[in-house]
């Protein structure tokens, strides 16, 4: 997917300096080679998820697919909602490995989808707020773009952080997950809700820098703990 996202945005992707040195975009491999591997990949992935895992993932995966290419990354020239309709098919990988693993989806299922649709938004925007001249460069209609002052970001960016904090404990509450979890997510929530604070106060590049860190940091701590604390 991030392979045909990229063929998809290679015009775009040489306005911006974070992009312009990604391989479409300097010529290291051709845009049929680069739509070959990735059509490949997704295919195998379906036929693999489809006949090695089970129908349910393979439909999830084909969403995932379908949400990414057709809808978030085509509209990220024509609208800021782009980022909310990229984090359906963002949160959905969690959503698989949950049916990958018992073939259904249940209540624990859609916490993990919920943690991860918030988490999204703190951590792209910070990346939006960051980059927005870049983005503004390219047309690409991130919330910081069309929204320069910065006050309708914050506000999503604390929202989003703010309702995490619940979901996050949640798998304690429904048996998922024991003390320690609770405690440590607690934490970490506390931590990363402080940072969102801080971002949308100060509107600077430097605080963004900081809660992209701290997002990048909580993610994969949290369900670290999910994990040596499951029930």
């Amino acid at each position: 997917v991030a392979t045909l996202n990229q063929v998809w945005e290679r015009k775009t992707d040489a306005l911006m300096e974070r992009t312009a040195k990604r391989p479409l975009v300097i010529g290291s491999i051709t845009t049929n080679e680069a739509l070959f591997f990735g059509v490949s990949q997704c295919a195998v992935a379906e036929i693999y998820l489809a006949f090695l895992v089970n129908p349910l993932t393979a439909i999830l995966g084909l969403i995932v697919i379908i949400g990414y290419l057709l809808l978030y990354t085509p509209l990220k020239t024509r609208t800021s909602a782009s980022t909310a309709i990229g984090a359906l098919p963002g949160a959905l990988p969690p959503l698989m490995g949950w049916t990958a693993a018992s073939n259904e989806i249940t209540l624990g299922a859609w916490i993990l989808f919920a943690m991860l649709f918030l988490w999204q938004f703190p951590h792209f925007l910070a990346i939006a707020w960051m980059y927005r001249e870049q983005y503004a460069k390219a047309g690409i209609l991130m919330l910081p773009v069309v929204e320069p002052e910065g006050k309708i970001t914050a506000k999503q960016i604390v929202i989003s952080t703010v309702l995490l904090l619940p979901v996050s404990v949640a798998p304690f509450f429904i048996g998922l997950a024991g003390w320690i979890y609770l405690i440590g997510a607690s934490l970490l929530g506390i931590w990363f809700l402080s940072a969102s604070i801080n971002a949308a106060r100060a509107k600077t590049n430097e605080k963004a820098r900081k809660l992209l860190l701290v997002s990048v940091i909580y993610l994969p701590l949290i369900f670290l703990l999910m994990v040596f604390n499951k029930i």
